[in-house]
């Protein structure tokens, strides 16, 4: 308690706690803006991971809002017919379910709270602060302008190492702590911003303003150096095109049935051209380094990510039905590497990354009814988004747009879930979560309405 820093923080204490109490909801919408620019301190100390200051924000929040909330329920009742939330509900049962044969009690405890804090005040409450359609534009706005704030810093922090390819994945630091988390949300911004741009007809100077964004961002993905960012944004106007033309399902299925009978047919054809390609990720050619997410030959980052996914496979053959505990991967799969597998990257202290996998590290810590119950949440979100796209009135173009561009920007992180997983951090959990938040109370509006007019 000597060290002056700790003394200087009790009146920016004492101030989050006035804004928490008497400004919530700005205190609310403050975390997109804060979100992006927040510090994890285990970067500077030896004590746990936390990111300053959004998550003991958070923690806060989620403290005070239920008290409220217990006190005098104040969120909508509606949402709790949502299947979304209960499948979240579901999802978080298992994960403490998984926690009491956790290999890692207390990590997997300090895992469920920061789920807990996320989800509870951003998705739970985040559905009362929306029913104020201006604070999802101004939710949108605020995350975009403090990503592009820190792609601006990055950008001039790149310039001063000639924007080389090796500086570009750590000149984020300290907001993002490598390129393929500040990818991800850079991919992530990208269609928000752009809904944004389109979705109603703004003065010029806002025009001008969008534009710019956009400009700044497209030059942060390409400059991040991040493949698995580059793929998920084509994935996403893949899906965008597909819902906007409506395109049928079946149509989908039979080509993907068609596509997955070739790949069977060829693949022998296939392993020899993967095996022949030599493309490198370190490569600053766009073309080159997009080649060189095929690359499981030479490439370290390509065949560390299979290390990864092969221990995490090997972790839940030991145990299938509850899995090491959550967040225990990093502590438990040192012993799982087989020599085979083992690259120049390769490190048995668990300080290079996890399982790089959303769907595989459930599979590890929390065994495969974990994994289903991840994969069932992703579907509801989808099957929320996506409904509601469908539901909303062609003459309704604003709400369409905002909601085409926010399925396009989950769908570049949920494309990004196969190659790392961030959902354990406020910058990934914070956008996701508020989105699916505003879906919520999308429906909502829509089947008010639809009940007013079934009682004209």
């Amino acid at each position: 308690m000597n060290d002056p820093t700790v003394y200087s923080l009790i009146p920016v204490g004492l101030l989050a706690i006035y804004f928490a109490i008497f400004q919530t909801e700005k205190l609310f919408l403050s975390l997109a803006f804060l979100t992006p620019l927040s510090v994890n301190i285990e970067e500077y100390t030896s004590s746990f991971g936390l990111f300053l200051p959004t998550e003991p924000l958070l923690f806060g929040l989620m403290i005070l809002l239920s008290a409220f909330q217990l006190k005098k329920g104040f969120l909508p009742v509606q949402v709790w017919r949502s299947p979304l939330i209960w499948t979240i509900i579901i999802y978080l049962l298992w994960l403490l379910l998984s926690t009491i044969t956790s290999s890692h009690p207390i990590v997997s405890l300090k895992f469920i709270l920061a789920r807990l804090w996320f989800i509870i005040p951003i998705l739970f409450f985040g559905t009362y602060f929306f029913q104020k359609r201006s604070n999802r534009i101004a939710f949108l706005w605020l995350f975009i302008v403090a990503t592009v704030l820190v792609i601006i810093y990055t950008l001039i922090h790149h310039s001063f190492y000639g924007f080389g390819e090796k500086e570009g994945h750590w000149v984020m630091s300290p907001f993002f702590k490598d390129h393929t988390i500040y990818g991800a949300i850079v991919a992530l911004v990208l269609p928000l911003t752009v809904g944004l741009y389109l979705y109603k007809k703004h003065n010029p100077l806002v025009q001008m303003t969008l534009l710019t964004l956009i400009a700044i961002i497209l030059v942060g993905l390409v400059l991040s150096y991040t493949r698995a960012a580059w793929l998920s944004v084509v994935g996403s106007i893949g899906v965008a095109v597909v819902l906007y033309y409506k395109v049928s399902w079946k149509s989908i299925a039979v080509l993907a049935s068609i596509g997955v009978v070739v790949v069977l047919i060829q693949w022998d054809r296939i392993q020899m051209e993967l095996e022949r390609n030599k493309y490198e990720h370190t490569t600053e050619a766009f073309d080159e380094r997009l080649q060189s997410a095929a690359n499981i030959s030479t490439d370290a980052s390509n065949l560390e990510r299979i290390n990864r996914w092969s221990c995490a496979i090997e972790m839940f053959k030991q145990r299938p039905i509850m899995g090491y505990g959550p967040g225990t991967y990093a502590f438990e799969y040192a012993p799982f590497q087989r020599p085979e597998n083992l690259t120049i990257i390769s490190t048995n202290f668990g300080d290079m990354g996890n399982a790089h996998s959303e769907y595989l590290g459930a599979l590890a810590e929390t065994g495969l009814i974990g994994m289903l119950s991840l994969i069932a949440l992703i579907f509801a979100i989808f099957y929320t988004g996506i409904t509601l796209y469908h539901r909303l009135p062609k003459a309704n173009k604003e709400d369409r747009i905002i909601v085409l561009s926010t399925i396009m920007a989950l769908t570049t992180y949920f494309i990004h879930a196969f190659l790392n997983n961030y959902m354990d951090t406020d910058k990934a959990a914070v956008p996701i979560w508020g989105i699916c938040a505003m879906w919520l109370v999308y429906e909502r509006e829509l089947s008010t309405n639809d009940q007013s007019k079934a009682t004209d």
